[in-house]
């Protein structure tokens, strides 16, 4: 195969040609590093590229393949991880001034992980500041939407999707408290998965909200979501909120198909009015999809969704302020100005505002599994709109700003995050202009085969992962 061609596959075509020795992980490693150094000053989805250890690692993994010695799917794949994750001896900054030399002693537990899975770190990608989506000003650069250079890639994680659209690493690691998984993936036409809270260990996370905060693959399949989930799932003696539950094969039962399940579209959020027309359609035409394949579908209604992102963004800055209560106390000068207004606000927040926050998260958990009781799967839009030009408004200088942040595009991806469920979006089609839209798929706590098989047999069934963009 021509080395040009190289990045352009999936994780599991790849990794199948790097299993039978026809692909050589150098030259994977050299074709990825290639378009990082031709396009990354483009994108900024990397704050660190590390040429020098990914090349000495896909060397390492050429000669264990070439002995005998391939140990899975991820074995010589180069792999994006979001720059939030601790890294032994390479410098972490989330994105901040305040970390600007942050050199850890450990790896986080994903990073131990996916090392011992045989995949290559290529690199830790571009973030909003400590991974909290109020901030728009980056000491490393806005990240760039792939689709197009003049929008923006997408909070918190747009980094890892703006690298993994641009064909810039094989996959990726993002982390999702509100959305910051799904909504970049959505806006850079990719899969992005939340998985069950509790699934994946976030021992090593410079975490932004402990009650949410779920570390995801962004990649451009599902099947390679799958595959990257496999790496990193299971239980962590290091990270107590972690589950002992078995870690079945993500991979096994994607082919299976959707025949019989019940899904159930919600309205609240299909028909909400910050839904553009575009994706309200393409969310439409996706359910349809599914029909064909044996689900049946029908509208469900949950009258409290709209309310979620409000008594959600209180619990996750109440938490974010708790978390940055030294930095905030000694070096709050260091902060990009919106995350430092945030933060004082933050810290401003009445106990019994968080405590009415935690009550009303308990509804909404309640509320949502009980729906589930009918449906196995939930879907509607990952976000109401497309990747906005960059940089995106900030600040709240209206009512109707306040509204929007309260009630408007978050209201699409907390809920899951509230009730702990596994959700996935799956790129569900093009606008006119050309840019990607994203269908999210939820499930019941633990049941993330569910939510990745019907977003397998989606994908499968429609095709709009094989396009490219345009840069």
């Amino acid at each position: 195969m021509n080395k040009a061609d190289i990045p352009f596959l999936s994780v599991a075509e790849l990794s199948e040609g790097i299993r039978a020795k026809e692909i050589s992980p150098v030259e994977t490693v050299e074709a990825y590093l290639d378009r990082i150094e031709a396009l990354n000053p483009k994108l900024n989805a990397y704050i660190t590229v590390l040429a020098d250890q990914s090349l000495e690692q896909a060397r390492e993994a050429e000669a264990a393949i070439a002995s005998g010695g391939y140990i899975g799917p991820m074995h010589g794949v180069p792999v994006a991880i979001k720059d939030q994750f601790l890294t032994k001896g390479i410098l972490t900054t989330a994105g901040s001034d305040i970390l600007k030399d942050f050199v850890p002693q450990e790896d986080a537990t994903v990073v131990t992980r996916l090392r011992e899975a045989g995949a290559i770190l290529i690199g830790k990608t571009n973030l909003t500041e400590f991974a909290i989506t109020t901030n728009h000003h980056f000491p490393h650069g806005m990240m760039y939407n792939p689709w197009d250079l003049s929008r923006f890639a997408g909070s918190s994680s747009g980094g890892s999707a703006a690298a993994t659209a641009a064909f810039l690493c094989a996959t990726s690691l993002g982390e999702d408290t509100g959305g910051s998984v799904r909504g970049p993936a959505s806006l850079c036409g990719l899969a992005g998965f939340r998985a069950t809270y509790g699934l994946v260990s976030r021992h090593g996370l410079l975490g932004a909200c402990w009650s949410k905060d779920v570390i995801g693959p962004i990649s451009r399949t599902v099947a390679d979501c799958a595959i990257t989930l496999q790496a990193i799932a299971g239980h962590d003696p290091k990270d107590r909120y972690t589950s002992h539950r078995p870690v079945p094969d993500y991979t096994r039962g994607l082919n299976d198909g959707v025949k019989g399940l019940r899904v159930g579209v919600v309205a609240e959020r299909v028909d909400s009015d910050d839904v553009i027309p575009e994706i309200r359609g393409a969310v439409l035409d996706a359910v349809a999809v599914l029909r064909e394949l044996g689900v049946s579908a029908r509208e469900i209604s949950l009258p409290m969704i709209p309310q979620t992102a409000a008594f959600s963004l209180v619990g996750e800055l109440v938490e974010a302020a708790s978390i940055h209560r030294r930095y905030i106390r000694e070096r709050l000068d260091e902060y990009q100005k919106e995350l430092r207004l945030t933060m004082l606000m933050a810290s401003l927040i009445p106990a019994q505002t968080y405590y009415k926050a935690l009550q009303l998260k308990e509804v909404w958990r309640d509320m949502m599994l009980a729906a589930f009781e009918d449906v196995d799967i939930m879907v509607f839009p990952t976000s109401p709109s497309v990747a906005p030009k960059a940089p995106p408004p900030t600040g709240l200088a209206s009512r109707a700003d306040m509204n929007a942040n309260f009630f408007g595009r978050r209201s699409f991806t907390h809920p899951a995050s509230l009730a702990g469920c596994p959700a996935l979006s799956v790129n569900c089609g093009f606008n006119g202009e050309g840019l990607p839209m994203g269908l999210q798929v939820i499930g019941r706590p633990f049941e993330d085969e569910t939510v990745l098989r019907v977003g397998h047999a989606y994908e499968q069934a429609t095709g709009w992962h094989k396009r490219r963009p345009p840069i």
